[in-house]
């Protein structure tokens, strides 16, 4: 299936109605920096209905604050490179928050469309790509100007995005059961490869697969970029959310799995191509955003009903910590 792209390739051609949906926030909404605060890992949450992103310190187990997005319904995260500019997609009002991360303070707003649900930065950090899941769409901002250069047009209701390790092929999630296979350079959709229902969450993974979950159902899946093809499955547990990747000793590495229907993470064998469960772990109440630090030693997992992100010991599958954060924290990153 191939579907043309409207991707422009300067923003002069965008048109007013974009230029103007794009706004940088006033000098006067910054503060004075914060005081250095040494390289600890600093963990960000979207709290959906607070409004706002809480920032942790990953390694101490310390609350460092909140953040306010100036917009409505925080939902999906992505933390450049150099962990300088958070990215939040804000559901309720279709808008993009650009965050700096040294002053915690926004610096841009950008309307992308119809419930911008999640966001994902190309791996050369040039572009962030935004679902846009009712309009069907894929909005392609420049990250050095702020500047929407076009959309992509896509399968209804754009849920997941994540990108192959060389950077070719972009793997959008939809509420059609599909996942998009996008070439980056063309902008078209190639193919779209049947999965689940309600696929949501993609991530790349160490093995250079796209994985994902089927949030409608009960598995996850891999997709093997050379082929773009499912390579294999397995059942987990009534509604998986989210995947991140750590260690377990020198076991791994392990895809570890938010299921929200058993209130657990469950530890999935992610070196062979057979898939198999090694463990589940219990945790709290709605489970959902899980991302892992820079070493594997830890994951740290958002609860959207009790409000709250525990720390679990990869190494021992124990929680090491909980730490209050905003209510509904529906998506977790890490700074490496």
């Amino acid at each position: 299936m191939n579907q043309r792209a409207k991707l422009s390739t300067t923003p002069l051609l965008i048109g007013l109605p974009l230029l103007l949906a794009t706004h940088l926030i006033g000098c006067s909404a910054f503060m004075p920096p914060p005081k250095p605060e040494g390289l600890n890992t600093r963990v960000y949450t979207a709290n959906e209905s607070s409004n706002t992103v809480t920032v942790l310190d990953g390694d101490n187990y310390q609350v460092i604050g909140d953040i306010d997005t100036l917009n409505y319904g925080p939902h999906d995260l992505a933390l450049s490179r150099d962990g300088k500019q958070l990215w939040v997609t804000n559901l309720a009002n279709g808008r993009v928050s650009v965050i700096d991360t040294e002053t915690r303070k926004p610096v841009a707003s950008i309307y992308t469309g119809t419930r911008a649900h999640v966001v994902a930065l190309t791996n050369n950090n040039k572009h962030a790509w935004v679902a846009n899941i009712t309009d069907n769409t894929i909005s392609i901002i420049d990250t050095s100007i702020f500047r929407i250069l076009g959309t992509i047009p896509v399968g209804k209701g754009p849920m997941g995005i994540a990108f192959s390790r060389d950077g070719k092929f972009a793997y959008v999630s939809s509420q059609d059961k599909m996942v998009n296979v996008i070439d980056t350079n063309a902008h078209q959709v190639i193919k779209q490869i049947p999965v689940g229902p309600n696929p949501h969450f993609l991530t790349l993974g160490p093995d250079g697969r796209i994985w994902g979950t089927n949030t409608g159902s009960n598995d996850i899946y891999v997709i093997d970029p050379s082929t773009n093809e499912i390579a294999s499955t397995i059942e987990v547990g009534p509604a998986p959310q989210q995947i991140a990747f750590a260690l377990k000793g020198t076991a791994g590495p392990n895809a570890y799995v938010t299921v929200t229907g058993l209130n657990k993470v469950v530890v999935v064998n992610a070196t062979s191509p057979t898939l198999s469960i090694r463990e589940q772990i219990d945790v709290g109440d709605g489970p959902n955003g899980i991302w892992a630090n820079a070493v594997g030693t830890k994951v740290y997992v958002g609860h959207t009903k009790s409000n709250n992100v525990m720390v679990v010991d990869t190494g021992t599958s124990q929680v090491a910590a909980t730490l209050p954060v905003g209510k509904k924290p529906i998506r977790v990153v890490a700074s490496r």
